[in-house]
């Protein structure tokens, strides 16, 4: 569609190049005079920001990689120095953290769109299914990801999921030995992960560009489901496109910066602030909230070879629907049956994420079932009835036609209408829940603001230090902090001097010396606050068989409701 490039440098070095390696010529083609739809509205900017996220992605990923350490004994610690001790580290930390599921958010939404406009009708059924790759590499990133930080929840899931593929007959166990570099995870499934998931996302940028070929080859869908015809149906991709898809990237940073910056841990697991211990089972295991849909459709089967085939068949049948939905007319703006099903389909995918994340019994177990059969008829029995007895109604005889249409008003009233109802439901649960805390409003909603030049309270912070030093130490350490961050911003803000003088209070052990023996000397400001206790058994023994959890992650490792989908 885009057709061959018509761009003529002027700059005689420019022309040298060209003549030479028409780079800036494919680039000119591809991103300034590409014909585009004039009719896309904004579920077609899901694209850029896609490209987007996932250069934020690398960027941090690969920086990040600089400082871990990928060892089950220091992996965790080592994630917990990144934030603490690396200069902007716990930006970098969160900007990837929660970029992974700002990337799922995005990506859902464009699939979503390609599903209601029929993006994956002929000629574009190679750009459909090279979509479909990218979400399983994805899918694979974020688990390998997840399991890095090594923490309870890290550990466990990745027994849980490496486990499935015993389920296949014959190989299954020699590929489960291989995953785990030996008969249980351990050190070597770490290392293994770790360097698939510094890999993939290289290979994920790879596909995109086939991809954004495979795009420019088809040329863009657009709403209406109509081809371009004329000169009037398409305009340049710079500056029209360029400029809307500039300011969707915009706002959908602002909502990804609040979660960095306001909550960066919510759409995390508390339980991955408890470093890994093979001995103690989480009560509940769960995936992040982007693989709760599969996670439910897996658990819903009683057979685990019928779960794992059920689970990764509910993806693979996507590379399919090409063949699967026949009818003629593309987008279902003009198909009302395919409209009132997507939308079922929609809720369907968003009730299977909201029982995935919870437990495996009784009702939620029968209501991820028929949910599950719901998934598959609509596309092996749905899709294929509707291409034959559905009446469409009349298609656009051009797309210049369809912009002097007057669609837009009832989805934009409708899109109003749910974000209202969203609102009050989200207030509701908010009321409720603190009704129950016996407060106007909960605890940790009670935010004080004092613009972007405001300042923590330092003489609070300091009283808090004073309290754990007198009360607390006893019992609890706080090992992963060192005495210089006493004196960081942020924090009770001491002085380099305070903060040395509270080190040198404080008698550590070191050595050997050169004589071979180990001594005590007066605390540094690199060192780490000391534990109370020599190791875990005599903490335990000192306090009736508990172990007192370290207090540099307690706020972190707080345990609340704030599953899927509750955050949207």
């Amino acid at each position: 569609m885009s057709g061959p490039s018509t761009y003529q440098p002027t700059n005689p070095a420019l022309q040298w190049i060209e003549k030479r390696l028409p780079i800036i010529g494919l680039m000119h083609s591809a991103f300034v005079a590409y014909p585009t739809p004039r009719n896309l509205n904004y579920f077609w900017t899901f694209g850029g920001i896609l490209s987007l996220m996932l250069g934020v992605q690398i960027i941090t990923g690969v920086v990040l990689a600089m400082h871990y350490t990928p060892h089950v004994d220091m992996a965790f610690n080592s994630v917990e120095s990144i934030v603490r001790d690396v200069n902007y580290g716990w930006l970098l930390r969160y900007l990837h953290s929660n970029g992974a599921s700002m990337f799922f958010i995005a990506v859902y939404i464009h699939m979503f769109r390609g599903l209601y406009y029929g993006s994956y009708k002929e000629p574009r059924e190679i750009l459909w299914i090279l979509g479909v790759i990218i979400y399983l590499l994805m899918m694979a990133t974020g688990f390998m990801g997840y399991v890095l930080p090594w923490g309870q929840m890290s550990f466990w899931g990745a027994t849980v999921i490496t486990n499935l593929f015993s389920a296949i007959p014959y190989v299954g166990d020699s590929i489960v030995t291989l995953l785990w570099g030996g008969y249980s995870v351990g050190n070597p499934t770490l290392n293994r992960f770790f360097s698939l998931h510094y890999l993939l996302p290289f290979v994920i940028a790879g596909v995109v560009v086939l991809h954004v070929w495979a795009l420019h080859v088809a040329g863009q869908n657009n709403p209406a489901g109509v081809e371009p015809k004329t000169e009037k149906d398409v305009v340049p991709f710079t500056p029209y496109a360029t400029i809307k898809d500039g300011f969707a990237m915009v706002c959908f940073m602002m909502f990804y910066a609040w979660f960095v910056f306001y909550v960066p841990n919510y759409l995390g697991d508390p339980d991955n602030y408890i470093m890994a211990n093979p001995g103690v089972t989480p009560a509940h295991i769960v995936p992040e909230w982007y693989y709760l849909p599969f996670y439910a459709i897996l658990r819903s089967i009683p057979s685990k070879l019928g779960g794992v085939i059920c689970m990764f068949g509910a993806i693979v049948v996507l590379a399919f629907l090409p063949w699967l939905d026949n009818a003629k007319t593309r987008s279902s703006r003009y198909r009302p049956l395919a409209k009132q099903f997507f939308w079922m389909f929609v809720v369907t995918c968003i009730l299977l994420g909201w029982l995935g994340g919870k437990p495996a019994e009784g009702i939620y177990t029968i209501a991820s079932r028929v949910l599950t059969f719901f998934y598959f008829a609509y596309f092996l029995i749905v899709l294929p009835v509707l291409a034959r007895i559905e009446k469409p109604r009349a298609v656009p005889n051009s797309i210049a036609d369809d912009v002097l249409a007057t669609y837009g008003k009832k989805a934009a009233a409708a899109i109003v209408g749910l974000v209202l109802a969203g609102g009050l439901v989200l207030g509701g649960m908010q009321d409720a829940r603190a009704q129950e805390h016996g407060g106007p409003t909960p605890p940790s909603l009670n935010w004080s603001f004092a613009g972007p030049v405001g300042k923590f309270d330092r003489g609070q912070l300091q009283r808090g230090y004073k309290v754990y030093k007198e009360v607390c130490s006893t019992c609890h350490s706080m090992n992963l902090l060192h005495f210089r961050n006493l004196a960081d911003e942020g924090g009770p803000s001491f002085s380099t001097a305070q903060a040395l003088a509270v080190a040198s209070d404080i008698k550590v052990q070191d050595g050997p010396n050169d004589a071979g023996d180990m001594f005590e000397r007066p605390g540094r400001l690199a060192d780490p606050f000391p534990k109370p206790f020599p190791n875990e058994q005599a903490g335990r023994a000192a306090n009736g068989g508990a172990y007192p959890p370290d207090l540099s992650l307690m706020a972190k490792a707080r345990n609340y409701d704030r599953g899927f989908p509750q955050f949207i």
